[in-house]
C-alpha cells in the first residue's frame, strides 16, 4: 500500500531528523534516500520504532535508482539544500533547480498525491544572488510538472542541530569581536526546526495545498540583535563591529579557500535583504500553525555547552521539545 507512505530526501539533517520522529509517531511509512547509510543510517533508524523507517542507500540524482522508490510512496518531500556551492555536482543550479526538477517529473509520472519542497524564505528580492536565482528555478520546475506540490519558504531554521546558533556561539566564545554586516540592521524571523517540522507535518495530514507557504517565527530580529541574544544567552561579552563592505568582501573571498567557509559572497549579497514574511503569500499562521518557540528563549535551552562549566551551568536543552 502506498497510503501513508513518506519519501524523504535529506532526511540526515537537522529538519529531516525532526520530521521523521513525528510523522512515525503519527503512523507513516518513512523511507530516506542518503548516499551514506553506513555514517547517517543507524542514527536515523533510532528515531522510531522498528518497522516505520527505511533508510536507503541510493545516488538520489541518478533517475533510474530513485525511480522505483516512487512506486512505492504517496507523499514526496525534498529538504536537500546547500548554503554554498563545494562543486559542479553540489552546484546552487544542480541541488536547488535541476533535482527539484527531477523529483516532480517522478512525482507527476507516479501520479502521487503531494509533493512538497523546502526552499527560502525572501528569494524573490534578492536578484542578485545565485543561491536565491536558483531556489527560484527550482520552484518553477516544480510547478510546471506537478501543480499540486507545496513550497515553504522558511526564515533562518535553528535548534540543537543547526549549522545557525551553534557556529555563532562558537565564534562568540573564540573571537574578541564580532564583524558585522550592513550595520547588522538585516532583519530575519528566525523559526525553530519543531515549529518548521509542525508545520509539514500540517501540511501532510491537512492535504494542504496552497503552493507557496512562507514559514515563520514569533520574532522580527535584526542580525545585530541576533547576535547580541547568543551573547547574553552564553553570558559573554563582545564588541560588535561594523565591516566596511570592500572588506566583508574581502573576508568572503578569503573564507570561500576553505573547504566549509563561514561566509561566501553570495551570502553577502543575500545579507542585504530582509528575510522577513512578504505577505504575498499565505504564511504558516494563515493555515493555522503559528510558531510558539522564541529565538532567545528556545536557545537558552542548548546554549549551556556554550557557557564556562559546559553542562554544569545549564538549564538543559530537550530534545523532545513539546
Amino acid at each position: 500500500m502506498k497510503e501513508k507512505n513518506c519519501l524523504i530526501f535529506g532526511g540526515t539533517g537537522q529538519i529531516g531528523r525532526n520530521l521523521i520522529r513525528k510523522l512515525a509517531k503519527n503512523n507513516y511509512r518513512v523511507t530516506v534516500i542518503t548516499r551514506n547509510s553506513h555514517q547517517k543510517g543507524n542514527f536515523i533508524k533510532t528515531q522510531a520504532n522498528a518497522g516505520y523507517i527505511d533508510v536507503i542507500e541510493l545516488n538520489p540524482f541518478d533517475e533510474s535508482s530513485i525511480v522505483a522508490q516512487f512506486q512505492k510512496t504517496n507523499i514526496c518531500i525534498n529538504l536537500v539544500g546547500v548554503l554554498f556551492e563545494k562543486d559542479k555536482k553540489n552546484s546552487f543550479k544542480n541541488i536547488h533547480s535541476n533535482f527539484p526538477l527531477l523529483l516532480s517529473k517522478l512525482s507527476k509520472e507516479y501520479n502521487l498525491d503531494h509533493l512538497i519542497h523546502l526552499s527560502a524564505l525572501g528569494i524573490d528580492d534578492a536578484i542578485d544572488s545565485n543561491y536565491a536565482i536558483s531556489k527560484l528555478e527550482g520552484e518553477k520546475n516544480i510547478f510546471s510538472n506537478f501543480p499540486k506540490s507545496t513550497v515553504l519558504r522558511p526564515s533562518v531554521v535553528y535548534s540543537v542541530d543547526d549549522n545557525f546558533t551553534t557556529t555563532f556561539m562558537t565564534l562568540l566564545n573564540r573571537l574578541p569581536f564580532f564583524p558585522l554586516y550592513y550595520g547588522g540592521n538585516t532583519k530575519f524571523m528566525p523559526i525553530h526546526c519543531s515549529d518548521l517540522t509542525d508545520i509539514i507535518l500540517h501540511v501532510i495530514n491537512k492535504k494542504v495545498n496552497a503552493k507557496i507557504i512562507e514559514c515563520a517565527g514569533p520574532d522580527t530580529i535584526s542580525f545585530k540583535d541576533i547576535i547580541r541574544m547568543l551573547l547574553e544567552a552564553i553570558n559573554k561579552k563582545r564588541p560588535l563591529i561594523p565591516v566596511p563592505l570592500f572588506m566583508a568582501k574581502a573576508m568572503a573571498s578569503f573564507f570561500e579557500l576553505m573547504p566549509n567557509p563561514l561566509l561566501t559572497n553570495d551570502q553577502l549579497k543575500l545579507l542585504k535583504y530582509d528575510n522577513i514574511l512578504s505577505n504575498k503569500y499565505m504564511n504558516n499562521a494563515t493555515i493555522g500553525v503559528p510558531s510558539r518557540g522564541s529565538f532567545l528563549n528556545e536557545v537558552k535551552k542548548y546554549s549551556y555547552m556554550w557557557k564556562e562549566g559546559g553542562e554544569y551551568s545549564k538549564e538543559k536543552y530537550n530534545p523532545e521539545r513539546k
